[in-house]
């Protein structure tokens, strides 16, 4: 008998490490069990639920403390690299959530999959919102980070939401500009984006028709032996076990054709000069997208702007490479400008 009882203890403590707020902990990191996690749900001002998880330092310093958002990257899920950026800062001292954009993951959106421009900036203001109105963070010391996509979306939040403190943005896309341009701004011209836009607006009528969006794919799989290193360093984290997560439609099926459409029309960079905050772009220094944040630090105005570059890191290491990531850095910022 006293076996059964032990046993039947180890097992629920197994559980208990396992299981957070009743949710089987499945993100692609290990659980830090000085952080507590818990499941959480908000909407945002088009009705539309969100889930996130929140991480809390188990040690609380005071009753009301500073908190961070973080979403991304474009097409991840908050089980990835969103996740493991609040799990740290979490455990430096912040309270943050990690949540899923609308239309992805557990967050809610009738049709599946696919990106707004205007929505996903508005998700970050909904995380406001909600982190706003929790009795123990204090709502004078909120920041945001935004990582790969996100990053823009991060930027273009704290263009419009002034309760936004300090923002982040790491390893950034500007996906309007890419959208519109393509890689390296190679497509910059009215013609290929007219034939962009031809293709995406025939799929529109196919899908209509079909009753339902067709996919774009998520990352390429198999890998062709003559990929760009970045679609081999994508391949790296979204389809191996380092990285892969069920939810995540870069692991699996992606967005659907039609959703960068509304990119191409509404460039989310157009205010990020009169930003008055304070925001941190980094990237890394051998990463294929370095240009969308040089670019987007070109746009930035004022002495509380800076750009950080990490020696030898590619686009995808700041996802989840701790030696790389500059978390001191990141805690450094925010105690800063949380304050």
């Amino acid at each position: 008998m006293k076996w059964a009882i032990l046993f039947t203890i180890i097992v629920l403590g197994i559980a208990g490490y396992f299981m957070f707020s009743g949710n089987k902990w499945d993100n692609v990191f290990p659980k830090n069990p000085n952080v507590i996690t818990q499941k959480v749900h908000f909407h945002n001002r088009y009705g539309i639920e969100l889930t996130g998880d929140l991480y809390m330092p188990k040690n609380k310093t005071a009753d009301k403390m500073p908190a961070i958002a973080i979403s991304g990257p474009f097409g991840a899920v908050k089980e990835q690299s969103s996740g493991l950026y609040a799990q740290e800062m979490a455990a430096r001292g912040f309270i943050t959530l990690a949540f899923d954009p609308s239309f992805t993951g557990e967050s809610g959106g009738k049709v599946r999959y696919v990106a707004s421009p205007d929505i996903n900036t508005e998700d970050f203001s909904a995380a406001v919102d909600y982190l706003s109105n929790r009795a123990d963070v204090d709502a004078d010391k909120i920041g945001i980070i935004g990582i790969c996509g996100w990053g823009g979306m991060a930027i273009n939040a704290a263009a419009m939401d002034t309760r936004i403190k300090a923002t982040v943005a790491s390893t950034m896309y500007d996906m309007t500009r890419i959208s519109a341009k393509g890689y390296d701004d190679v497509d910059d011209n009215p013609d290929s984006r007219y034939a962009n836009k031809v293709a995406m607006n025939n799929q529109r009528t196919i899908d209509y028709k079909n009753g339902k969006y067709e996919l774009a794919g998520g990352v390429v799989d198999p890998l062709p032996n003559d990929a760009p290193q970045f679609i081999k360093d994508y391949y790296a984290y979204y389809k191996t076990p380092r990285g892969y997560h069920k939810r995540s439609l870069n692991s699996n099926g992606g967005w659907n054709k039609t959703s960068s459409l509304s990119f191409i029309n509404m460039p989310i960079l157009q205010y990020a000069d009169e930003i008055r905050t304070p925001v941190l772009l980094i990237h890394g220094e051998k990463a294929h997208s370095r240009y969308f944040s040089e670019g987007a630090f070109a746009k930035l105005k004022g002495d509380n702007k800076e750009l950080m570059i990490i020696p030898g890191a590619s686009h995808v290491d700041l996802y989840d490479n701790m030696e790389k990531i500059p978390f001191d850095k990141l805690e450094q910022f925010f105690k800063t400008n949380l304050k």
